[in-house]
């Protein structure tokens, strides 16, 4: 890819990601206070729905057969559309039945968007400017879900806009942008032709470990940690808008930092710092008693997670250039194992004691500090985990 086409590509993906954002955040900012107020769902209902959702994730697998037909380009443009009418007709739905339908719609656009946003990121992207990049991509998207919580916040506060206009008008904008995506970017060639089907390569295990990890601790903390707020505390749509206002904005500074750092440090011991304070949180989360300190949790939660750039650009080190794409598709499937059974069965636990729920989360980032440890301090192809480094020095 030649130069002046490279720098169309970053603005590409960061597009991409603004659109995602925006989107994502509008419905995933109202979809607790919406269900709860307007559909009566209690902890088990949630845990249903969010099982629904993630089922589209577990299938991303499915990604790289449609790409014998699909450029991946064009596929991620698809992807987006599926994401904006879904959230466009949650609103129209307020029905538990109705709710699983638009959230099964969205989630297809969103669990393929990813899937091949990230192959297309770690192709496009060279690999010395790759975390500092997808850590300015995250605060761009950053910047994105504020506009989109300021929306919420001044349309349903202020105005008194209801979940039906609040849903329509994302969807809605959503597609125009995804329109304008399609009409401003050229057609970019990929530098490798990808593999067209389906592998798990043993070299890459502890990747496989780390998605896997990642997928049941990311669950917890997108089902449970708000619905704590909502049905414990008693958290309005407005006052969670604002915690999400507070996680957005910080990470429009920390998340480019974050890419620094793991540049400066690397992967391994930026996992470790991550998963170390997610134990304390999760731990926390388990504890608490008040309502104040139940936010803080909240926020250092979404902060820690911007550290999960290092599992990208680790495999990215390791990885045959030719395995990106299908790569992409398989991790979505393996971090969606643990999503599709959790929610589900987490939330009969929930009904049981909520705390539960998060002590499993900390035994989660427990498992994830230990397998951060596997990875080599320079990792590289043939130098994937620890025992391949000391292999290699002897």
């Amino acid at each position: 890819m030649d130069e002046v086409n490279a720098k169309k590509s970053k603005l590409a993906l960061i597009y991409m990601a603004v659109i995602m954002a925006f989107v994502f955040s509008g419905w995933s900012a109202m979809l607790t206070n919406f269900t709860v107020e307007e559909v009566f769902f209690t902890g088990s209902d949630m845990g249903d729905l969010q099982s629904f959702r993630e089922i589209p994730g577990f299938l991303a697998f499915s990604a790289v057969f449609v790409l014998l037909f699909l450029r991946e380009q064009t596929f991620a443009i698809l992807a987006l559309v599926l994401l904006c009418i879904g959230v466009l007709a949650t609103g129209y739905f307020p029905s538990k039945y109705g709710l699983i339908a638009t959230t099964v719609l969205m989630s297809i656009g969103f669990h393929y968007f990813e899937t091949i946003n990230s192959s297309l990121s770690l192709q496009w992207l060279q690999k010395a400017e790759a975390p500092a990049f997808l850590g300015k991509v995250i605060g761009y998207g950053s910047i994105a879900a504020l506009v989109s919580y300021g929306i919420i916040w001044l349309f349903y506060k202020t105005l008194g806009f209801d979940y039906v206009v609040l849903f329509t008008i994302f969807g809605a904008v959503g597609l125009a942008m995804v329109v304008h995506l399609w009409w401003i970017f050229p057609k970019f060639e990929n530098v490798v032709p990808q593999h067209k089907h389906l592998f798990l390569r043993k070299k890459y295990w502890v990747y496989y470990v780390l998605t896997f990890l990642k997928g049941a601790r990311r669950q917890i903390f997108m089902v449970f940690a708000a619905f704590l707020l909502v049905e414990k505390f008693g958290y309005s749509l407005d006052e969670v808008v604002m915690l999400l206002l507070a996680n957005k904005a910080a990470n429009i500074f920390v998340a480019p930092l974050i890419g620094k750092i793991i540049e400066k440090i690397g992967e391994r011991r930026a996992l470790s710092i991550e998963y170390t304070g997610l134990i304390a949180v999760f731990i926390g989360y388990a504890l608490v008693d008040d309502a104040l300190i139940a936010a803080a949790l909240f926020i250092l939660d979404h902060l820690f997670f911007a550290m999960a750039i290092g599992i990208k650009t680790y495999f990215q080190k390791i990885a045959d250039s030719k395995d990106m794409a299908a790569t992409a598709s398989v991790s979505f499937t393996i971090d969606h194992i643990a999503s599709v059974i959790i929610p589900v069965t987490f939330g009969y636990v929930w009904m049981y004691d909520p705390s539960l729920v998060f002590y499993a989360g900390a035994g989660f980032a427990v498992l994830s500090l230990i397998a951060s440890n596997l990875i080599p301090h320079a990792p590289s192809p043939g130098n994937e985990f620890i025992w391949s480094e000391k292999k290699q020095a002897a």
